[in-house]
């Protein structure tokens, strides 16, 4: 879509701002008003963005930690700075609450942050003796990480902001190019942070930018995106978003080094020894926040209470009262919990899964309705193991409630799904804690909380549909690198 009424938000192309001759319109998904303008890139701008990311391998592979660092320091303080301006534009193009937005760039300041730390101490080299063999001796080996090429980052639009972060600030901390993908929903914060790039870029770089050449911000729509992926000179794709664009993303480059972060329904467990009221009041006011939080449009949002009969029915009553309790309305609001879906399609969707739930016999213990692309907090009981909601992943305000009997079949019912991102465990048991540990099929196991905890520095991603390869800065530079070993002959050692 064109349209005339004001300049368009200009793309990054290899560190600098850039038009095409199309543009689009970007709308709030809370009333469909303007949030801004944005201009595409033209297949030939396009090329351009991806030879110079391959032009500038070796010179970014070589600029020095400090340098890379302070680029690093540079976007985290901006980022802080700007705080405000940022989380009302992530609201704006988002519809995410106002109040989960500023929490989204306090943890991207925190990425950038940790990404300039990391940056330092990145490579510093593993040292190992051969000589514990005769053929070894007077040998040393030194071992360190080089980049494997350029990455190809392709962002989603539920955290517009911090998910980019995830992608570009481990990449420049690694020393390698990136060409950046957002989400065509949600463009706007992406093109910010390139614009705090561009900053550091001409602050810290002498006679010239601090990172040549080597990072790329693109706007193209998704029909697009396949050429990128195909690319040759883009050996490394991080993809984050649904299980089956990344799927096919694997499948279609199978010699290319493929991370992604995909979907999950992810669990709460809650067993017998939580059973105290105030252990009770904790679990479903956590249960009910991050059901919700971002109108449920997380990976890791609670969508399966998986609670212990001795505990299940004051539990149930609790998570019902809290749910209801989330404000829900405008996301300008101070007040307001929950807000739109990213669209009225994915409202209807939601609203399609849970009349497919209620059809096959769930019981609606609070919500089940929608109005334009917002979709009231809902609370499911009964739910069939033949409703798609059982299943799938529902990246919507809806959690569904189940009762077993003891931690075998907890966690075995955390274990029937496809998907194996996080799970939360509600239990004081230590033993429980350690067992749920080892034989939950999960990327990441949460003690006393919901499964929606992350850090942004732990290791994050998941395993079965939900994924392969680790977000968090360390772990995502571990991913753009591959280890060389260097051998040293003739040593007195």
């Amino acid at each position: 879509m064109t349209s005339t009424a004001a300049a368009p938000t200009a793309f990054w192309l290899a560190g600098r701002p850039a038009t095409g001759a199309d543009s689009f319109d970007v709308t709030s998904p809370w009333d469909g008003a303007p949030v801004g303008r944005v201009s595409v890139p033209d297949p030939g701008q396009v090329e351009e963005a991806v030879a110079a990311a391959a032009g500038a391998r070796r010179a970014l592979g070589a600029t020095p930690a400090h340098v890379r660092a302070g680029v690093l320091d540079h976007v985290s303080r901006r980022l802080a700075e700007r705080a405000e301006e940022v989380a009302r534009l992530i609201t704006a193009e988002n519809g995410k609450p106002l109040k989960w937005s500023r929490g989204e760039v306090g943890r991207a300041v925190s990425v950038f942050r940790w990404a300039a730390e990391e940056a330092r101490r990145f490579n510093g080299g593993q040292a190992q003796r051969l000589d514990t063999d005769p053929g070894g001796t007077g040998r040393l080996a030194l071992t360190r990480r080089f980049g494997r090429g350029p990455v190809l980052g392709i962002a989603p639009f539920n955290f517009p902001l911090n998910l980019v972060a995830h992608k570009v600030a481990p990449a420049i901390a690694a020393g390698v190019p990136i060409v950046l993908k957002p989400a065509p929903a949600t463009p706007l914060s992406a093109l910010l942070l390139g614009e705090l790039l561009a900053e550091a870029d001409a602050a810290g770089g002498g006679e010239g930018p601090a990172l040549p050449a080597s990072w790329s911000v693109l706007p193209v729509p998704n029909d697009r995106m396949p050429a990128l992926v195909q690319d040759p000179r883009l050996p490394v794709i991080s993809f984050t978003g649904s299980d089956t664009v990344g799927h096919q993303i694997a499948d279609s480059v199978p010699r290319k080094h493929v991370t992604l972060e995909l979907g999950g329904n992810a669990a709460a467990v809650v067993l017998a020894d939580y059973a105290s009221e105030q252990d009770l009041d904790w679990a479903a006011s956590r249960i009910a926040t991050f059901a919700n939080y971002q109108g449920g449009q997380s990976c890791i949002s609670v969508q399966r209470v998986i609670a212990d009969a001795a505990v299940y029915d004051a539990l149930a009553e609790k998570v019902v009262e809290k749910v209801r309790a989330q404000v829900t309305g405008d996301p300008r609001d101070e007040a307001t919990d929950v807000g739109p879906l990213i669209s009225r399609a994915a409202a209807e969707r939601v609203e399609e899964w849970v009349r497919d739930a209620v059809d096959k016999g769930a019981k609606v213990l609070t919500g089940g309705t929608r109005e334009g692309a917002a979709y009231a907090p809902t609370v499911l009981a009964d739910l069939p193991a033949d409703a798609i909601l059982a299943g799938a992943e529902a990246f919507g305000p809806v959690l569904s409630l189940h009762r077993v009997n003891g931690p075998d079949e907890a966690f075995a019912a955390v274990n029937d799904s496809r998907f194996g991102l996080q799970a939360g465990v509600f239990t004081h048991d230590l033993q429980l804690a350690f067992r749920a540990h080892r034989e939950l099929e999960v990327g990441g196991v949460v003690i006393g909380d919901a499964p929606s905890y992350r850090a942004d520095q732990m290791p994050y991603g998941g395993v079965k549909d939900s994924g392969s390869g680790r977000e968090g800065v360390k772990f995502a530079m571990d991913d753009y690198t591959y280890e060389r070993v260097l051998v040293l002959t003739g040593l007195d050692l």
